[in-house]
């Protein structure tokens, strides 16, 4: 008996993927059509002092913003923003100049060779010879030992990510004004980078580049230290409906531990999602690259918006210090006592 032809249920994803491509090409056309250019929409990167891994997106912008702004105050805006695959983008760099490709969703991630000082630095970017768009870096010094990887939803700002509802209403409706930051995390970040300094942050998110703009005036209304941002497309890949949050932030983490071996990452996440269960991963397999491990515990109420916990509740193989707390003060309170912040300041 001959084999079905019926299609997998890979290939039905991969159907899904072309036609959300051709759907973004024809609101291209018809956007181009109208005389509507493309422009880099920038995000914070990060890099050492000898390469740099730039983060921007080529969108045209949503109807009735200025050629450069990729999105106002309300997220929806920057939904309406029109990804361009595969855009050129000219990226200078340090007197040099570098042409790159985005993907097919817009996005630009790739590493360039540089020669440039530790702290924040400047790119400059542009597409199709319009306008120059600012990109900020923060480039590690050869010498840095320590380092912070934090997530964002409900780690350092409420939003019950999980649950799809809230989500949506978060991203497309809700503004950084309604926003609500969890009490003390900015004062936690605030502290262990000023007593580190030079240390990299590190903002490692499932959400969306598409929000992108509203997290970052989130953080600066707040007083979070700036940091670089690591956040994810939405959409269906090649072999899955929607990208995999999990799969985004292990593979980040293990990137990170590469690129920096020698520096040791306080990592702070939730235990509403997966970070517990990410972090426990990544102390095993990377113990040198780990300092300390800090989970925010929900709220009962929140554990129920949230869809529960996730915490493991066994981190006697991790070997490093690992405190869990309600808020910002309270994990701060545990990481001194484990003696990864030194106590006394602030």
């Amino acid at each position: 008996m001959a084999e079905s032809s019926r299609p997998t249920r890979s290939d039905k994803i991969l159907w899904i993927a072309r036609l959300e491509r051709r759907f973004h090409a024809w609101r291209e056309r018809g956007a181009r059509r109208r005389g509507r250019t493309p422009s880099v929409a920038a995000f914070p990167g990060y890099g050492s002092q000898r390469w740099v891994r730039v983060l921007a997106r080529v969108v045209i912008p949503p109807v009735g913003r200025d050629k450069g702004e990729y999105a106002g105050i309300r997220g929806w805006r920057s939904f309406a923003a029109i990804p361009v695959a595969y855009g050129q983008v000219r990226v200078m760099v340090g007197g040099e100049t570098h042409d790159v490709v985005a993907d097919r969703g817009g996005v630009v991630d790739v590493v360039l060779p540089v020669s440039l000082e530790p702290g924040w630095q400047t790119l400059t970017a542009q597409v199709e010879g319009g306008q120059t768009t600012t990109l900020r870096v923060f480039i590690v010094s050869d010498g840095a030992r320590f380092g912070v990887v934090s997530d964002i939803d409900d780690t350092v700002m409420v939003t019950a990510i999980p649950r799809p509802m809230l989500a949506a209403w978060n991203s497309f409706v809700l503004n950084e004004h309604a926003r609500q930051p969890v009490p003390g995390m900015s004062v936690l970040l605030e502290r262990v980078t000023r007593e580190n300094l030079g240390a990299p942050l590190v903002y490692l998110s499932t959400g969306s580049w598409n929000v992108a703009p509203t997290l970052t005036r989130f953080l600066r209304r707040h007083l979070f230290p700036s940091g670089a941002m690591l956040l994810t497309d939405w959409g269906p890949t090649h072999d899955r409906w929607f990208r995999s949050g999990p799969a985004h932030k292990s593979t980040n983490l293990n990137r990170l531990a590469q690129e920096f071996p020698d520096i040791r990452w306080l990592l702070i996440g939730d235990d509403g999602q997966a970070d517990d269960a990410i972090y426990t991963e990544f102390a095993g397999t990377h113990p040198a690259n780990v300092a300390a491990v800090a989970i925010r515990r929900l709220t009962s109420a929140e554990a129920v918006l949230a869809g529960g916990r996730t915490a493991v509740n066994d981190h006697s193989a991790a070997g490093v210090p690992w405190v869990s707390g309600e808020d910002g003060a309270e994990l701060l309170d545990r990481l001194e006592e484990a003696g990864v912040v030194r106590p006394g300041v602030g």
